[in-house]
């Protein structure tokens, strides 16, 4: 038997069809990363989210004193979107995009604070000490892959 999908396209827009507690799950995240980026931008978690974009340090320096405020103002609001309509059943295609964003964000800051690789044994992860942390990163894949689909 295949399973509709919980996340889909529609004529009204993109139904979402999560239980309340993964969509307060959902809202959670995103607002405990807002949280981060606002108390630490510089936080070694979030070197994924802001890679280098030099190996001169004083190009470095001078880049991220132009770009890092927009930076972390267009995550912050993609994170906010996700927040703000967690609890709707229909996004609309931007809110989706934004969606998307937040996600990717929220699982490379998991990511590598819990040093997923690809080479990253999932069939051993239940056994894990960050068991807990490996399944909300799972999910939160889950919950992209499902907005690719939909949007796709």
């Amino acid at each position: 038997m295949e399973l509709r999908p919980r996340i889909r396209r529609e004529a009204d827009g993109i139904r979402v069809e999560l239980p309340p507690e993964e969509r307060a799950l959902l809202a959670g995240v995103a607002e405990e990363l807002i949280s981060a980026l606002e108390d630490d931008a510089g936080d070694s978690a979030f070197r994924r989210l802001f890679p280098r974009a030099h190996e001169d340090e004083d190009l470095e320096q001078e880049f991220r004193e132009l770009t890092a405020a927009e930076l972390v103002s267009g995550r912050r609001r993609s994170l906010e979107t996700v927040r703000r309509t967690a609890m709707q059943d229909v996004l609309t295609s931007e809110e989706a995009d934004e969606w998307l964003r937040a996600l990717n964000d929220l699982r490379l800051v998991l990511g590598t604070r819990l040093d997923v690789t690809e080479d990253f044994d999932w069939d051993e992860y239940e056994r894990h000490p960050n068991a807990p942390d490996l399944a909300l990163y799972a999910y939160l894949s889950w919950v992209q892959e499902q907005l690719v689909a939909a949007l796709g």
